[in-house]
C-alpha cells in the first residue's frame, strides 16, 4: 500500500474528526477517500485532504450548512459564506423577535383582546404584491408599502397574508384610492386591535382565529391588518393595527 495513504481511524484522528463523519462526507461526495480497497471496503486518505477536512470541521462548528461547505470546497468561498451569513443573520434577528413576544407573553400573559364581529364594505383600492417566507415576511411588507405610498395620498392601508404562512407565499398591500383598478372585497369579519410592534401581530392573529374557533366560525379569507398609525411618528410599543379575519356564517 502506498505509505502516503492513511487509514480512516489515523486520518480521523489527524482531522479531529470521527470516523463516522468521514464516512458520511463520503457518502454525500464532500470529501471522497484517496483509495478505497475493494475487498474489504476500508477507506484510505491522503495527507493533502487534511485541509480540507479541516475546513470541513472548522464551518461545521459555525453552523454552516454542508451544502455551503462543499461550495467553499470547490472555490465558492466569498459567496456561499456570505449567503451562509446572511441566513444565519435572518434567522438571529427571527428568534430575537420570537423572544421579544415571549417576553410580552411571560409580563403580560397569552393575548385575550376584545374580538368584534363587523361588517366591512367593499373598497376601491391600488395594490402592490410581492412573495415573501416566513423570515423575509416583515422586509418585504415594509418594501410593499414604500411602494404603495409612491402616489396619491392613502387612505386606509391594509396588508393582507395567508392563514398559513409556510414556505413562500403572497403578500399584498392594498391602498385605499376612489380610482384604483381593483375591489378589495368586504364581508363579516372578526377583529380585533393590536398594540404594539409589527413583528408580534402574530400574538393578536392567533387570540382572533381562537375567537373563531371558541364561536363556531371557520375563518374563510386572509388576515388583514389594517395601519392605524404611522410608524415614523408613533412609538414600536403604541403602534395600533386592527386585526381582521374574513369569516363564514355559522
Amino acid at each position: 500500500m502506498d505509505e502516503e495513504l492513511l487509514p480512516i481511524g489515523r486520518f480521523a484522528r489527524l482531522c479531529r474528526l470521527s470516523v463516522k463523519r468521514l464516512r458520511h462526507y463520503d457518502e454525500i461526495g464532500l470529501l471522497r477517500p484517496a483509495r478505497v480497497d475493494a475487498a474489504s471496503g476500508y477507506r484510505y486518505y491522503r495527507r493533502e485532504q487534511a485541509r480540507d477536512a479541516f475546513v470541513i470541521g472548522l464551518l461545521r462548528s459555525l453552523d454552516v450548512p454542508l451544502p455551503v461547505v462543499a461550495r467553499v470546497l470547490e472555490g465558492e468561498a466569498a459567496d456561499a459564506l456570505r449567503q451562509a451569513r446572511d441566513r444565519m443573520e435572518a434567522e438571529l434577528a427571527r428568534r430575537r423577535r420570537a423572544l421579544a413576544a415571549l417576553d410580552r407573553v411571560l409580563a403580560e400573559g397569552l393575548p385575550a383582546p376584545r374580538v368584534e364581529l363587523c361588517d366591512e364594505p367593499a373598497r376601491r383600492v391600488r395594490t402592490v404584491r410581492d412573495l415573501a417566507t416566513p423570515e423575509s415576511v416583515a422586509a418585504v411588507t415594509s418594501a410593499c408599502v414604500a411602494r404603495a405610498l409612491d402616489g396619491p395620498p392613502p387612505g386606509l392601508m391594509a396588508g393582507l397574508f395567508p392563514l398559513d404562512m409556510r414556505d413562500e407565499f403572497p403578500v399584498t398591500v392594498a391602498v385605499e384610492d376612489p380610482a384604483g383598478t381593483e375591489v378589495l372585497d368586504g364581508g363579516r369579519f372578526a377583529a380585533a386591535v393590536h398594540l404594539g410592534p409589527y413583528e408580534q401581530i402574530p400574538l393578536t392573529v392567533h387570540a382572533v382565529l381562537a375567537w373563531c374557533g371558541e364561536h363556531g366560525f371557520t375563518p374563510v379569507g386572509p388576515v388583514r391588518e389594517v395601519y392605524l398609525d404611522d410608524p415614523a411618528s408613533v412609538p414600536a410599543e403604541a403602534l395600533a393595527t386592527r386585526i381582521m379575519v374574513e369569516v363564514a356564517e355559522r
